[in-house]
């Protein structure tokens, strides 16, 4: 397995619409072994595969306190969503340091392929709704800066634009490293 390069808000690259996996083979579960790794070193919750820069329909979700309920999604889809909608507060590993509130449908039904390529359909409310909302949004080109204000977003803009050139991240798993090293020193 490898630590996969993440990329950062505002690069382009994040605005790319993923295409659809046709066959489930060892590339895309070797791909899935890779992107869970880098999601828990950075650690996250959540990651899709634009995010690392793979243009294609795979998302990872682990709402789970240990690491315990990894969910691999392929070309998911939300099939149906409640009414009911509710405020979390978002973050996002390609825009590090950076949560705001973002309102979303509460519950949602996804349709989806798991790493042996048989379909999923699963009712989600909660975390794990938002979690699997978000990661969508990737594969659609959308961050959750999006949903700002856009004088937010400006401002979120500026300050990652800031962070890139002073070194304070990296777009590669190198940042998770050093992510973790500095947490252990405070």
């Amino acid at each position: 397995m490898a630590l996969l390069k993440l990329l950062h808000y505002p690069d382009e690259r994040l605005r790319t619409i993923a295409r659809p996996i046709a066959v489930v083979d060892d590339r895309i579960r070797q791909i899935v072994k890779d992107m869970t790794e880098t999601m828990y070193a950075a650690p996250g919750i959540g990651l899709a595969a634009t995010q690392v820069n793979i243009h294609e329909r795979l998302i990872l979700v682990d709402t789970s306190e240990d690491q315990s309920d990894l969910r691999v999604l392929i070309n998911p889809e939300i099939v149906g969503q409640g009414e009911d909608l509710k405020v979390f507060q978002e973050g996002c590993l390609s825009v590090p340091g950076i949560f705001d509130d973002v309102e979303r449908p509460d519950q949602i039904r996804v349709r989806a392929l798991n790493e042996k390529g048989e379909t999923l359909e699963f009712d989600a409310d909660g975390l794990l709704s938002v979690c699997i909302q978000h990661e969508i949004d990737h594969l659609n080109g959308k961050v959750f800066v999006d949903y700002l204000s856009r004088l937010k977003q400006g401002r979120i803009k500026t300050k990652m634009i800031k962070a890139k050139e002073s070194g304070a991240f990296e777009l590669d798993g190198e940042f998770a490293r050093r992510h973790d090293r500095a947490a252990e020193k405070i």
